[in-house]
């Protein structure tokens, strides 16, 4: 190996390394945001099953009355 090779590729190495060390960042970036996604949606959907649960409550209600006036 030249002594040109030999202190260029320890700055390659660095590079490379900076370059991976970049990407896994990036990857955990993703993995944080597509975390928080996750736990909207199910923020989303439990809040959607209690409006259905309340709706369906009052509508119980409803038909309860009526059959009480009805009679």
């Amino acid at each position: 190996m030249t002594p040109a090779a030999r202190r260029t590729l320890p700055v390659l190495l660095l590079l490379l390394a900076g370059c991976g060390a970049e990407t896994v960042g990036s990857a955990a970036v993703a993995a944080k945001a597509g975390q928080e996604e996750i736990r909207q949606g199910r923020q989303l959907q439990e809040d959607l099953t209690n409006k259905v649960n309340a709706a369906t409550q009052m509508e119980q209600q409803r038909l309860d009355q009526a059959a009480q006036d009805g009679k």
